[in-house]
C-alpha cells in the first residue's frame, strides 16, 4: 500500500486546514487590506507620510513551571523538558507591527480588553513619526476590544490621523501581526518553561526588542488578484480543487 501511494504521489496523512469565507462582505473588507500591503489605498499610492500598522493580542499565555529543570541540548541529543508542570498563571501579550518599517511595539497585560489594547495603540500613536503622520492605517481583526463601529469611533476619536481597518470575520490571517505571533510561539513559547509570570513577560519583551533589530518587512505574497481568483474558484466548482496561496 505504501508503495502504491508513493508511486501516485498521494499522501493522505498530509492535510492543510482552511476556513470558508463567512463574511458576506469578505471581498470588500479584504481587498483594501491587501492593497495596503501593496502600498495603495483607494486606488492611490501611499505617500511617505502614511503608515500601515497591524495590531492584535495573544491572550491566555500560560507560565508553566516544570517540576524538574529543563536539560539543555547536547551534541547528538535534543533538549529535554519535564512533562509535569505547575501552572503559574497567564497573561496577554499585545503587539503592533509596522508592516512597512518592520518595527514592533509590544506590551503585556493581565488579560485582554479595551484598556490594554488602547494602551498599545497609544504606545505608537503618541510618538513620532505616527503622532505627526498624515495617516496611520491600523489593521485589526474583530476581537472584542476592537470590534465594530464603536471601536472606530473610540480610536479615531482619540487619534484623528488613525484609520481603523477591520479584517473580514474569521480572517485574522489577513493581519500580519499573526505572522509575528507565530514567530513568538516558535521562538519564545516552545517549550513553555517559565518559573512565573514575571519571567514570561521579561522573555516576551526581550524577544520583541531583539527581533526588531533583525526584522525585515514580511514578504506578503497574497494580493487582491489572488483573492479574486480564490473567490472565483469558490463560486465555480469546476475551478476546484482550491489552491490557497497565502503569505
Amino acid at each position: 500500500m505504501w508503495r502504491w501511494l508513493s508511486e501516485d504521489a498521494i499522501r493522505p496523512w498530509n492535510y492543510r486546514s482552511w476556513i470558508f469565507p463567512r463574511d458576506p462582505q469578505f471581498k470588500e473588507k479584504a481587498g483594501p487590506i491587501l492593497d495596503l500591503y501593496e502600498g495603495r489605498f483607494e486606488g492611490q499610492l501611499l505617500e511617505p507620510g502614511d503608515f500601515v500598522v497591524c495590531a492584535d493580542e495573544k491572550p491566555s499565555i500560560q507560565a508553566r513551571a516544570r517540576k524538574h529543570p529543563t536539560l539543555p541540548a547536547i551534541p547528538g541529543d535534543g533538549q529535554k523538558v519535564e512533562h509535569e508542570y505547575e501552572r503559574m498563571g497567564a497573561l496577554c501579550y499585545l503587539a503592533a507591527w509596522d508592516a512597512r518599517r518592520a518595527k514592533i511595539f509590544d506590551r503585556c497585560a493581565p488579560k485582554d480588553g479595551i484598556e490594554p489594547f488602547d494602551q498599545l495603540v497609544e504606545q505608537f500613536m503618541a510618538v513620532e513619526p505616527y503622532s505627526k503622520a498624515q495617516r496611520v492605517f491600523v489593521i485589526v481583526d474583530n476581537g472584542s476590544a476592537h470590534r465594530g463601529k464603536r471601536s472606530i469611533d473610540r480610536l479615531q476619536g482619540a487619534w484623528p490621523n488613525l484609520i481603523l481597518v477591520h479584517t473580514p470575520i474569521h480572517a485574522s490571517w489577513l493581519n500580519q501581526a499573526e505572522i509575528y505571533f507565530s514567530i513568538v510561539q516558535r521562538k519564545v513559547l516552545q517549550p513553555n518553561d517559565f518559573a512565573n509570570l514575571d519571567a514570561l513577560e521579561q522573555r516576551l519583551l526581550a524577544f520583541g526588542a531583539h527581533y526588531e533589530q533583525i526584522a525585515k518587512p514580511f514578504e506578503w505574497k497574497f494580493t487582491r488578484r489572488d483573492l479574486d481568483q480564490l473567490l472565483k474558484q469558490l463560486d465555480d466548482p469546476a475551478e476546484q480543487p482550491l489552491r490557497l496561496r497565502a503569505a
